[in-house]
């Protein structure tokens, strides 16, 4: 878990400074090593959006719903 605790950190630091394609980058191999979070579903929404790929972004934000339909952070 400490891995995808790094890697959050890492994409979210990315996504802070507008490298948006590593941040996206660390949230897909977070989810790699869990794909049941939906905190790392929405993090990688967030990094689609950031990029203009806002079909691929609600997917996530859905997934990520669909996994904890009370998720409070989906965007």
């Amino acid at each position: 878990m400490d891995e995808i605790k790094q890697l959050v950190s890492k994409g979210k630091k990315s996504l802070d400074d507008g490298d948006f394609d590593a941040a996206l980058g660390f949230f897909e191999q977070a989810l790699l090593l869990n794909q049941d979070d939906p905190d790392l579903w929405n993090h990688k929404g967030v990094a689609l959006r950031s990029l203009g790929r806002y079909g691929e972004s609600m997917e996530c934000f859905n997934k990520s719903l669909e996994i904890d339909p009370r998720d409070k952070h989906a965007s």
